[in-house]
C-alpha cells in the first residue's frame, strides 16, 4: 500500500509580545524575521528563531507606551530556495495574518542575514510602512541572475546596518542594493558597524538602538535621532555609508 505523503506544514507566528501579550490595544506590530540557509526544505531550527528575540525584546520595552506588538515568524522551510523566494512568502503570509488579528495596523518588517533579505523583499506587501534589514544576505552578482528588486520599496521606509568585517554576507551587496534603491525611493538609509562581523555581536547595544529609533520613528511618527535623519536625508553615498557611533542610544536626543 503505497505511503500518503504528509501535508505541508505552513508558516506561523511566534506567541504576541509589548502590546498584545499585555492585552492592550495594537497600534503597530514589528515582525521579526530570522535567519536561515540558501537552500533547505527541512524546518528552521529553535535556535534560528531564538537569535531574534534579545531584539524583539528590546523593541517592545521602547514601543510598549505606542502599542507595539511584536511576532517571530516561524518559517516553512529554512533555506532561501531560489526563485521560490519561501521566506519573503511567509513574511507575506505574516503580514496579512497581522491584519486578520490586529487589523488595519502598520507593519515594519525587521530581519537578519537571509531574514533581512526576506524583508526587503515582502515590503511590497501594503500593510508594510517599514523595513529593517540587519546585515542582510543578498545574491551575488551573476550574468544569469537578475539582481533583487526594489521596487517594492517605494513608499517605505528603509533602513539597512551592515558589519564592515562581516565575512559571510558581503556588505558590498547591501551598499548596491541600497544604491538602486535610494533611486526610486529618497527614504532610504544604510549604516556601516565598523568592524562587526555578521551577527552584529561587537555592537549589538547600539544596533538594537538604532534599530528601536527607526522603528518607533517609522510606525509611530515619533521623529527620527538626527543621526537617523541626517542618513535619510544625505544623498549617496553619504546616507548609505553613515557610520553607527559608538555608544549610539546612550544620549540620543530626537
Amino acid at each position: 500500500m503505497a505511503q500518503q505523503a504528509l501535508p505541508e506544514r505552513g508558516a506561523r507566528l511566534g506567541r504576541p509580545m509589548g502590546a498584545a501579550a499585555a492585552r492592550r490595544t495594537v497600534h503597530g506590530v514589528v515582525l521579526l524575521l530570522p535567519g536561515g540557509e540558501a537552500v533547505g526544505t527541512r524546518r528552521p531550527t529553535r535556535m534560528s528563531a531564538a537569535a531574534v528575540l534579545p531584539l524583539a525584546r528590546r523593541l517592545v520595552r521602547a514601543g510598549q507606551d505606542e502599542g507595539l506588538a511584536a511576532h517571530v515568524v516561524h518559517y516553512r522551510h529554512r533555506g532561501w530556495n531560489g526563485s521560490d523566494a519561501d521566506p519573503a512568502a511567509d513574511a507575506e503570509w505574516a503580514a496579512d495574518e497581522v491584519g486578520r488579528l490586529y487589523g488595519d495596523v502598520p507593519v515594519c518588517l525587521t530581519g537578519h542575514g537571509m531574514g533581512g533579505r526576506a524583508a526587503l523583499r515582502a515590503a511590497g506587501h501594503p500593510a508594510v510602512s517599514s523595513v529593517v534589514a540587519l546585515a542582510p544576505w543578498l545574491p551575488e552578482p551573476d550574468a544569469a541572475l537578475a539582481p533583487d528588486p526594489v521596487k517594492q520599496l517605494v513608499g517605505r521606509q528603509v533602513l539597512i546596518a551592515h558589519g564592515t568585517n562581516d565575512e559571510r554576507t558581503d556588505p558590498d551587496l547591501s551598499y548596491r542594493l541600497a544604491e538602486r534603491a535610494k533611486k526610486v525611493n529618497r527614504n532610504v538609509c544604510r549604516f556601516e558597524v565598523h568592524t562587526d562581523g555578521h551577527g552584529l555581536h561587537q555592537h549589538r547595544s547600539e544596533v538594537q538602538a538604532l534599530t528601536v529609533d527607526f522603528l518607533l520613528g517609522s510606525l509611530f511618527a515619533t521623529g527620527y535621532s538626527r543621526p537617523v535623519a541626517d542618513a535619510l536625508a544625505a544623498p549617496p553615498p553619504l546616507g548609505l555609508r553613515m557610520p553607527l557611533a559608538a555608544g549610539f542610544g546612550s544620549t540620543l536626543h530626537r
